[in-house]
């Protein structure tokens, strides 16, 4: 069966050699056993992320990321655009309903893609990858695809900020989306029930100019994965994965606590339960190593 063909915009974050190029490694399995084509856009850039917001202005950021959809229109025409990285959709997702909602705003974009030979239509649809496994694969096509059942493994989904809030996943509480725990009941691990963390901030960049208080937040989220019975934290955001996987020695220096709590992304559950290898899935990169996870891709 030919394969669902989508434009795919990686992000700086999850490019070989960067700080969550493993997610992107897991993606590729999971993906390729679910029938899911992701084209890269040639010459893709960043999205700005949170910096587009600080200093130059709107028309700037929105451009930043428009030209991205103007050479996702331009290559891989009639394709949505989907990203992983929480912040790239929302950046992407939101240039896109500015632009087709405000005449004005669309033409002084493309005034300024004009310099680079390219012009939005305003034709193309980003989307996060969460999205298309939901919607175009389906829960039970997830499930379907399982080769390597997950079973035993206690699960804490922590969604975080950025999938859930300002556009959120069609359909999810904004309070206590449930996607992320179906995914992983699907795979056949155990989503903790009643894990109340789930949407808290990890505190972001915050994580560098204020420490203390993203340190905060990531105790809370940790603890209450421990509280809770879980074995490993899974999340869909690089973000939330690096502060929530790399503070927890601070915090264990600060307040004497002892926390070793594995926290992986979503596509390497799925991309394991499909039968991926330990280096397939991008297991072998992480400072807290998820052990039991490392085992079952071993088998």
């Amino acid at each position: 069966m030919a394969k669902k063909q989508y434009a795919f915009y990686p992000g700086c974050s999850s490019q070989k050699g960067a700080s969550a190029s493993n997610f992107l490694t897991s993606i590729g399995v999971m993906c390729d056993k679910l029938g899911i084509q992701l084209n890269e856009i040639p010459d893709w850039n960043c999205c700005g992320a949170s910096i587009g917001y600080a200093e130059g202005g709107e028309l700037p950021r929105l451009a930043i990321s428009a030209r991205n959809l103007a050479l996702a229109e331009q290559h891989l025409p009639g394709q949505d655009m989907v990203s992983g990285c929480p912040a790239c959709w929302l950046s992407s997702r939101e240039t896109a309903e500015r632009l087709n909602q405000f005449d004005g705003l669309m033409a002084e974009t493309n005034e300024a893609l004009k310099e680079v030979g390219l012009n939005l239509q305003g034709t193309v649809k980003p989307r996060h990858i969460v999205e298309v496994l939901i919607e175009d694969i389906g829960f039970a096509g997830m499930k379907e695809a399982v080769v390597k059942p997950l079973q035993g493994l206690k699960v804490a989904g922590y969604v975080g900020c950025q999938t859930n809030r300002p556009f959120g996943i069609a359909g999810e509480s904004f309070e206590n989306p449930q996607y992320l725990d179906m995914m992983v009941d699907a795979v056949g691990a155990e989503a903790i029930a009643g894990y109340d963390q789930k949407v808290t901030c990890c505190g972001g960049a915050l994580a560098f100019s204020e420490p203390d208080k993203a340190q905060k937040q990531i105790r809370c989220i940790v603890e209450s994965a421990y509280d809770h019975g879980a074995e490993m934290i899974v999340t869909p955001c690089q973000l939330c994965q690096a502060n929530v996987e790399i503070y927890q020695s601070e915090i264990n220096k600060k307040h004497g606590t002892k926390f070793a709590m594995p926290v992986v992304y979503y596509s390497q559950l799925l991309s394991v339960a499909y039968g991926g290898s330990v280096k397939q899935t991008g297991l072998d990169g992480y400072i807290i190593q998820p052990k039991k996870l490392q085992d079952i891709a071993g088998k």
